[in-house]
Protein backbone atom coordinates (compact mmCIF):
# COMPACT_ATOMS: atom_id res chain seq x y z
CA UNK A 1 0.00 0.00 0.00
CA UNK A 2 1.27 3.53 -1.18
CA UNK A 3 -0.44 5.62 1.39
CA UNK A 4 0.32 7.55 4.50
CA UNK A 5 -0.69 6.41 7.50
CA UNK A 6 -3.09 9.41 9.38
CA UNK A 7 -2.43 8.23 13.20
CA UNK A 8 -0.90 5.23 13.80
CA UNK A 9 -2.45 4.79 17.42
CA UNK A 10 -6.47 4.81 16.51
CA UNK A 11 -9.06 2.91 18.34
CA UNK A 12 -11.17 1.17 16.21
CA UNK A 13 -14.02 3.08 17.66
CA UNK A 14 -11.94 6.72 17.14
CA UNK A 15 -11.71 5.51 13.69
CA UNK A 16 -15.19 5.10 13.02
CA UNK A 17 -15.97 8.43 14.71
CA UNK A 18 -13.72 10.17 12.58
CA UNK A 19 -14.68 8.24 9.42
CA UNK A 20 -18.39 9.22 9.68
CA UNK A 21 -16.88 13.30 9.55
CA UNK A 22 -14.39 12.79 6.73
CA UNK A 23 -14.21 13.99 3.48
CA UNK A 24 -12.21 11.14 2.43
CA UNK A 25 -12.52 7.71 2.77
CA UNK A 26 -9.89 5.95 5.08
CA UNK A 27 -9.36 1.96 5.99
CA UNK A 28 -8.04 1.27 8.78
CA UNK A 29 -5.12 -1.11 8.56
CA UNK A 30 -3.37 -2.56 12.00
CA UNK A 31 -4.37 0.32 14.59
CA UNK A 32 -4.28 3.42 11.50
CA UNK A 33 -6.24 5.15 8.96
CA UNK A 34 -5.17 5.64 5.51
CA UNK A 35 -6.52 7.29 3.04
CA UNK A 36 -7.60 6.08 -0.22
CA UNK A 37 -7.26 7.36 -3.75
CA UNK A 38 -9.57 7.90 -6.04
CA UNK A 39 -10.93 5.65 -8.62
CA UNK A 40 -10.41 5.70 -12.55
CA UNK A 41 -13.33 6.20 -14.87
CA UNK A 42 -12.59 2.12 -15.77
CA UNK A 43 -12.33 1.18 -11.95
CA UNK A 44 -16.27 3.18 -11.18
CA UNK A 45 -17.20 1.25 -14.66
CA UNK A 46 -16.57 -2.07 -13.87
CA UNK A 47 -17.24 -1.74 -10.08
CA UNK A 48 -20.90 -0.36 -10.87
CA UNK A 49 -21.02 -3.18 -13.40
CA UNK A 50 -20.38 -5.42 -11.46
CA UNK A 51 -23.12 -4.13 -8.08
CA UNK A 52 -25.68 -3.23 -10.69
CA UNK A 53 -25.58 -7.27 -12.38
CA UNK A 54 -25.20 -8.76 -9.14
CA UNK A 55 -27.54 -6.77 -7.98
CA UNK A 56 -30.40 -7.40 -10.38
CA UNK A 57 -29.61 -11.31 -10.32
CA UNK A 58 -30.33 -11.02 -6.45
CA UNK A 59 -33.85 -9.82 -6.75
CA UNK A 60 -36.21 -11.70 -4.55
CA UNK A 61 -33.15 -13.71 -2.28
CA UNK A 62 -32.09 -12.49 0.70
CA UNK A 63 -28.35 -11.43 -0.91
CA UNK A 64 -27.98 -7.88 -0.93
CA UNK A 65 -25.23 -6.34 -2.85
CA UNK A 66 -23.26 -3.38 -1.62
CA UNK A 67 -20.88 -0.86 -3.38
CA UNK A 68 -17.94 0.99 -2.19
CA UNK A 69 -19.36 3.43 0.56
CA UNK A 70 -20.18 0.09 3.09
CA UNK A 71 -17.39 -1.38 5.01
CA UNK A 72 -15.97 -4.58 6.11
CA UNK A 73 -14.72 -5.63 9.00
CA UNK A 74 -11.47 -8.21 8.16
CA UNK A 75 -10.08 -9.34 11.29
CA UNK A 76 -9.01 -6.25 13.33
CA UNK A 77 -8.94 -4.35 10.16
CA UNK A 78 -12.04 -2.48 8.32
CA UNK A 79 -11.79 -1.85 4.32
CA UNK A 80 -14.32 -0.47 1.80
CA UNK A 81 -14.86 -3.74 -0.55
CA UNK A 82 -15.49 -2.41 -3.87
CA UNK A 83 -18.47 -4.66 -4.34
CA UNK A 84 -19.40 -6.76 -1.18
CA UNK A 85 -22.35 -9.48 -1.28
CA UNK A 86 -23.97 -10.33 2.21
CA UNK A 87 -26.53 -12.92 2.95
CA UNK A 88 -26.68 -13.16 6.60
CA UNK A 89 -26.54 -10.95 9.02
CA UNK A 90 -24.19 -10.89 11.91
CA UNK A 91 -25.11 -9.89 15.29
CA UNK A 92 -22.17 -7.21 15.31
CA UNK A 93 -23.28 -5.75 12.05
CA UNK A 94 -23.68 -1.91 11.78
CA UNK A 95 -25.55 0.38 9.40
CA UNK A 96 -21.89 1.28 8.55
CA UNK A 97 -19.48 -1.58 8.89
CA UNK A 98 -20.49 -5.44 7.89
CA UNK A 99 -18.95 -8.57 9.28
CA UNK A 100 -20.20 -11.41 7.75
CA UNK A 101 -19.87 -11.03 3.66
CA UNK A 102 -20.69 -14.16 1.43
CA UNK A 103 -18.74 -12.65 -1.80
CA UNK A 104 -16.28 -9.82 -1.82
CA UNK A 105 -14.70 -7.63 -5.14
CA UNK A 106 -11.92 -5.45 -5.48
CA UNK A 107 -11.19 -3.84 -8.75
CA UNK A 108 -7.22 -3.78 -9.21
CA UNK A 109 -5.14 -0.74 -9.57
CA UNK A 110 -1.52 0.12 -10.04
CA UNK A 111 -1.16 2.06 -6.04
CA UNK A 112 -3.73 -0.96 -4.68
CA UNK A 113 -2.59 -3.96 -7.03
CA UNK A 114 0.11 -5.41 -4.59
CA UNK A 115 -1.64 -4.42 -1.04
CA UNK A 116 -5.00 -6.28 -2.48
CA UNK A 117 -3.40 -9.65 -3.69
CA UNK A 118 -1.45 -9.56 -0.31
CA UNK A 119 -2.21 -8.59 2.76
CA UNK A 120 -5.82 -7.31 2.35
CA UNK A 121 -6.51 -11.16 0.32
CA UNK A 122 -5.24 -12.71 3.48
CA UNK A 123 -7.08 -10.77 5.92
CA UNK A 124 -10.28 -11.32 3.51
CA UNK A 125 -9.66 -15.17 3.15
CA UNK A 126 -9.90 -15.41 7.07
CA UNK A 127 -12.94 -14.13 7.24
CA UNK A 128 -15.32 -17.22 7.84
CA UNK A 129 -18.16 -16.11 6.15
CA UNK A 130 -16.95 -15.13 2.98
CA UNK A 131 -17.20 -18.05 0.00
CA UNK A 132 -15.74 -15.79 -3.32
CA UNK A 133 -13.10 -13.64 -3.66
CA UNK A 134 -13.05 -11.81 -7.05
CA UNK A 135 -9.52 -9.31 -8.33
CA UNK A 136 -10.18 -7.33 -11.51
CA UNK A 137 -7.91 -6.01 -13.69
CA UNK A 138 -8.83 -2.65 -15.08
CA UNK A 139 -6.47 -2.20 -18.12
CA UNK A 140 -6.41 -6.02 -19.47
CA UNK A 141 -9.84 -8.07 -19.16
CA UNK A 142 -9.24 -10.93 -16.74
CA UNK A 143 -10.81 -11.96 -13.12
CA UNK A 144 -9.12 -14.07 -10.77
CA UNK A 145 -11.39 -15.50 -8.63
CA UNK A 146 -10.75 -17.36 -4.68
CA UNK A 147 -13.10 -19.77 -3.75
CA UNK A 148 -13.58 -21.54 -0.17
CA UNK A 149 -14.58 -24.48 -2.11
CA UNK A 150 -11.57 -24.97 -4.09
CA UNK A 151 -9.28 -24.30 -0.90
CA UNK A 152 -8.81 -21.18 -2.39
CA UNK A 153 -7.51 -21.93 -5.52
CA UNK A 154 -7.65 -19.33 -8.00
CA UNK A 155 -9.21 -19.60 -11.05
CA UNK A 156 -8.89 -17.10 -14.38
CA UNK A 157 -11.59 -16.01 -16.28
CA UNK A 158 -11.26 -14.13 -19.50
CA UNK A 159 -13.29 -12.50 -22.24
CA UNK A 160 -15.76 -15.29 -22.99
CA UNK A 161 -16.34 -16.83 -19.90
CA UNK A 162 -18.74 -17.23 -17.74
CA UNK A 163 -18.49 -16.60 -13.69
CA UNK A 164 -20.71 -18.88 -11.42
CA UNK A 165 -21.24 -17.68 -7.89
CA UNK A 166 -22.33 -21.17 -6.30
CA UNK A 167 -22.84 -19.17 -3.54
CA UNK A 168 -25.17 -16.75 -4.43
CA UNK A 169 -26.97 -18.61 -7.15
CA UNK A 170 -25.75 -15.96 -9.49
CA UNK A 171 -23.43 -16.15 -12.46
CA UNK A 172 -21.47 -13.03 -14.45
CA UNK A 173 -19.80 -12.79 -17.76
CA UNK A 174 -16.91 -11.55 -17.92
CA UNK A 175 -18.47 -9.15 -21.13
CA UNK A 176 -20.80 -7.72 -18.55
CA UNK A 177 -18.13 -6.68 -15.92
CA UNK A 178 -16.62 -4.59 -18.68
CA UNK A 179 -19.20 -3.13 -20.21
CA UNK A 180 -18.56 0.31 -21.86
CA UNK A 181 -14.65 -0.24 -19.95
CA UNK A 182 -12.20 1.02 -22.23
CA UNK A 183 -9.02 -0.99 -22.58
CA UNK A 184 -7.40 -2.56 -25.44
CA UNK A 185 -9.10 -6.13 -24.83
CA UNK A 186 -12.37 -5.28 -24.92
CA UNK A 187 -11.84 -3.23 -28.16
CA UNK A 188 -10.75 -6.22 -29.76
CA UNK A 189 -13.08 -8.54 -28.56
CA UNK A 190 -16.22 -6.31 -29.72
CA UNK A 191 -14.57 -5.42 -33.05
CA UNK A 192 -14.09 -9.80 -33.34
CA UNK A 193 -17.64 -9.85 -32.62
CA UNK A 194 -18.71 -7.03 -34.57
CA UNK A 195 -16.75 -8.70 -37.48
CA UNK A 196 -18.40 -12.30 -37.20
Amino acid sequence: MSATAIDLNLTEQAYLEGESLAEVKHEYIDGAAYAMAGASENHNTISGNVFGELRQRLKGKTCKSFIADMKVKAGANIFYPDVMVMCEADKADTELVKNAPTVIVEVLSAKTRKYDMTAKKMAYLNIPSLQEYLLIEQDKCEVEVFRRKDNWASTYYVLGDVITFDSIDASLSVEEIYDRVENDDIALFLAQKKSM
